[in-house]
């Protein structure tokens, strides 16, 4: 193979992987409102985390399965399951649910960036992360973003919006410790996908009590309608993307796949406005700047790993 014919196969590939890039984002971001249409019917948060796992159960495992990867059943790999499943979709799902409902989409797109300003501070507890002067000034400028948003009249349109969004951060506060635990202790030996299919399916069986107990457990067969669509389809695109985020940090590096999430904010807010109609005020603009600057300094630096 010529040098020109290398060098423009390794340009394709980068370039391909530009696109995944992107294709993450936009993904991503689609389930924000989707999941803004999903309670759009009252249904309870446990009724539709159920079926959002159903869903992942059976997306992740047709990944997994057909390789002869089904679940690890060791101590070190139970707790990983209970852990994720905890941190990773009961907890945050449960608050999302509950907070998208009376929250713009936009905004909750804006709310989930959040999440490496939440583990800065609680990884330099721990001792995992140095101080950092740069990454003080990025978590100020995130604490000054969702300063706006909870400013009266600035962002929300009622002032009892405001409210909803200590719950909110709740989410970014549950991925961000679920994050600096998978950073500490590994996924048990298991691949990512291997790893977020035993999750969900632990995360399906916790999950059932708790929506039968609650009376929030429903039928979505019965009236099949947009909202239960809506929950399809999110489920969905959230198990694909999650595969391809995998695909990505393996062929690219960890750093260059991290980068969808400013991708994620701003299609969240791009596809809040096309399929809700949502608009936001110039504040909310600002806001979203001084967030992505703030993500962009609190973020860790690294070396790409992975194949080019």
């Amino acid at each position: 193979m010529s040098i020109a014919s290398g060098t423009g196969a390794v340009t394709g590939r980068r370039w391909f992987q530009v696109g995944v890039l992107l294709c993450l984002g936009l993904g991503w971001g689609l389930t924000q409102p989707l999941g803004k249409m999903a309670v759009a019917e009252g249904r309870g948060p446990f009724g539709l985390i159920f079926w959002q796992l159903v869903v992942c159960v059976i997306v992740l495992g047709a990944l997994t399965l057909p390789r002869g990867k089904g679940m690890v059943l060791t101590r070190a790999s139970l707790r990983f399951y209970v852990i994720v499943a905890a941190l990773g979709t009961l907890i945050p799902n449960a608050t999302f649910y509950l907070s998208v409902a009376r929250l713009p989409s936009g905004v909750m797109s804006m709310i989930i960036s959040a999440v490496p300003m939440i583990a800065f501070p609680v990884a330099v507890i721990l001792g995992m992360e140095r101080f950092a002067w740069a990454r003080l000034a990025g978590l100020c400028l995130g604490l000054a973003a969702v300063g706006m948003l909870a400013a009266p009249g600035a962002v929300l349109a009622e002032a009892g919006m405001a409210a909803f969004l200590p719950l909110a951060m709740v989410g970014p506060l549950c991925y961000a410790l679920e994050g600096l635990y998978v950073a500490r202790h590994g996924m048990a030996g298991m691949d990512p996908v291997q790893a977020m299919f035993g999750a969900s399916v632990v995360g399906l069986l916790g999950c059932l009590p708790l929506a039968l107990g609650t009376g929030q457990m429903f039928d979505p067969f019965a009236d099949f309608g947009q909202a239960e669509a809506a929950l399809v389809a999110s489920s969905a695109v959230h198990a694909l993307m999650y595969s391809a985020y995998v695909w990505l940090a393996f062929r690219a590096g960890a750093v260059f796949a991290s980068q969808c999430s400013y991708i994620v904010t701003g299609a969240g807010i791009f596809w809040a406005m096309l399929l809700l109609g949502e608009r936001f005020p110039p504040s909310l603009w600002l806001a979203l700047v001084l967030l992505l600057s703030g993500v962009a300094l609190v973020s860790p630096r690294g070396v790409r790993g992975g194949a080019a």
